[in-house]
């Protein structure tokens, strides 16, 4: 027997690489009984209309025209579909069902699954005036997906505000553990300078500037390392010079994700104060590497922060908070290894992506 036929739905694709992307070459590359297509945008030139990265067929389509391409997408993956036979349909992330609920009131009633991967907060990707005009559309998707998996008790919440009422599964994004766990033991904190680290977009939901500010409670041997672009680079430099901590903060841009796993192993503390979090793949790496975490507790956050015991939480738009927490790893050595070995056995045990692509594959593929 022929094995079955998946077409993934994804705005985007490698080599423009976010969590979402990363779980799907994850997840893919461990599963060979199934075969993959997807369909996604084709945002630049230099772009290959098709090509196979990993397990999966990548067919890229528009593009060029900025926010329109976005718009546009949908019906040219509606065309891309109507002309092929698939077996099962899978929508990565909320805006995915609009081509998948496309097909289906067209008369391809496809089976598909969908997948909540969202990190923005609830108001802000359903309460905007463009999706609001189609919020029927994305509530008659939820409601007629086979299977719907989120990355985070939190996000599994939407999925029932949004009209769902079948069996969900909330099966989180993973870590690369051999990778990420093979670049050592985590440093042992001496007088020396303390480096954090934080590994973000620059977009309002990630707070970076709460981290800068918190650099003023705390001592000039601590410096920031931030990786990561996005909007806010100019106004988050522009604070750094305000502040006068241009020889404490280090702005290192975009960082490929093989290299992460080293600036981790060469930091003390990851900072992230999140305003808002679908799950947050990069804690659950500075994790695997030994590197304790200080974080607020939004969101898909809560599924793997216990504080005191996996790492530290501090308080929303609290840049002090923040400061006491660095402070108090630096202090309490014990606290530090505890929160360290703590948080490793949990990555090993439930956020291995061998684990997670058997768990995609037993409760979600071989379902279909």
């Amino acid at each position: 027997m022929s094995p079955k036929k998946i077409l993934i739905f994804s705005l985007s694709y490698f080599p423009l690489v976010g969590g979402a992307e990363i779980a799907i070459k994850e997840i893919t590359d461990r599963i060979s009984d199934f075969e993959f297509d997807m369909i996604t945008m084709r945002f630049d030139k230099s772009h290959p209309k098709f090509e196979r990265v990993g397990n999966v067929n990548v067919h890229r389509v528009g593009g060029g025209l900025g926010y329109f391409s976005k718009i546009l997408f949908v019906p040219r993956a509606v065309l891309f579909s109507l002309r092929r036979k698939y077996d099962a349909y899978w929508a990565m992330m909320t805006y995915m069902l609009f081509p998948v609920s496309i097909l289906r009131l067209l008369g391809k009633k496809v089976p598909y699954i969908l997948t909540l991967q969202d990190g923005d907060p609830f108001t802000h990707v359903f309460g905007r005036l463009r999706i609001l005009l189609f919020r029927p559309l994305l509530s008659y998707g939820f409601r007629n997906a086979i299977k719907v998996q989120t990355i985070s008790n939190y996000l599994a919440n939407w999925v029932r505000e949004m009209g769902y009422k079948g069996k969900l599964k909330v099966i989180p994004n993973g870590v690369n553990v051999e990778k990420f766990m093979s670049v050592g033991q985590s440093r042992a904190l001496t007088k020396r300078a303390i480096v954090l680290i934080t590994v973000s977009r620059l977009v309002e939901k990630n707070a970076v500037g709460d981290i800068i500010n918190a650099l003023k409670f705390l001592p000039e041997s601590v410096s920031l390392k931030i990786l990561g672009t996005g909007h806010l680079g100019k106004t988050l430099k522009l604070k750094v010079k305000s502040l006068k901590l241009e020889n404490r903060v280090e702005f290192l841009g975009f960082v490929s994700p093989q290299e992460i796993p080293v600036y981790l192993h060469n930091s003390d503390i990851f900072v992230r104060p999140s305003l808002s979090e679908g799950m947050g793949s990069s804690f659950i790496e500075a994790m695997a590497v030994g590197v304790p975490i200080i974080a607020t507790q939004v969101g898909g956050i809560k599924d793997f922060l216990i504080d005191g015991e996996t790492g530290l939480v501090c308080n929303v738009r609290d840049p002090e908070s923040m400061a006491k927490a660095v402070l108090r790893l630096v202090k309490d050595h014990t606290l530090r290894e505890n929160i360290i070995k703590n948080a490793k056995k949990m990555v090993k045990e439930r956020y291995d992506w061998n684990l997670i692509a058997k768990r995609m594959k037993e409760e979600i593929f071989d379902k279909v």
